[in-house]
């Protein structure tokens, strides 16, 4: 007799992704549009999702952004400050989202409110690759002060993302890291079929580019 054991690695991944499969389709009934920011503490991911918030507000659309982080309510601060409305989600200890969480996020908050929901993900560029929250797009932001090596080491997070965000371009030759090189690896891994922004999100630069993709 061939006994075939499952892994409890596969187990909970297709849980979760049973479940990100709902939080889509909650997410399409209301008409929400939706984005997973993964990427590194400290990459900007959170500046950059408030550059776009802004403009998406000018625009007349309404953005909710939930904030995941293991603990505290740094990043669901600067949100609201910023003008935009947040919710504070954090996960404890886990390094990751899961779309357990987000499902529970997602029913209490009021969906009809809104037109966009970004998702800031907990800062790593390991664990959140795996999870699928049930968003439309899922985006990886790394930033130059990381290296020039960031793909190279992280192959997972890239093929998981619709695409890239290489921030903080404004101070590459500051911190001797040549721009170019992450590119050429991100087309090398990617096929040359997903493109990678450059932006400085703290002063705007290369925010619209982002927005353009996304088509809002």
């Amino acid at each position: 007799m061939h006994i075939v054991q499952a892994g409890m690695e596969h187990d909970v991944l297709r849980a979760n992704d049973k479940v990100a499969h709902a939080n889509y389709h909650l997410l399409k009934e209301h008409g929400i549009r939706s984005v997973d920011f993964m990427g590194s503490v400290g990459s900007g991911k959170t500046t950059l999702i408030i550059e776009l918030g802004k403009r998406l507000k000018a625009q007349g659309k309404r953005v909710c952004v939930i904030a995941g982080d293991v603990i505290g309510d740094d990043d669901y601060k600067r949100f609201t400050a910023a003008g935009l409305d947040s919710v504070n989600l954090n996960t404890g200890k886990e390094c990751h989202l899961e779309a357990p969480q987000v499902k529970r996020v997602l029913e209490s908050m009021d969906l009809d409110a809104y037109d966009i929901i970004f998702i800031e993900n907990v800062g790593n560029l390991v664990c959140p690759a795996d999870f699928n929250l049930g968003t439309d797009f899922r985006v990886a932001v790394i930033s130059v002060t990381e290296g020039d090596d960031m793909v190279r080491k992280h192959h997972q997070v890239f093929l998981h993302s619709d695409f890239a965000v290489l921030n903080k371009a404004d101070i590459a030759s500051a911190v001797d890291v040549d721009p170019e090189v992450i590119e050429r690896d991100y087309a090398k891994l990617t096929g040359g079929l997903k493109p990678m922004f450059r932006t400085a999100a703290k002063k705007g630069d290369g925010v619209d580019d982002v927005l353009g993709f996304f088509n809002f």
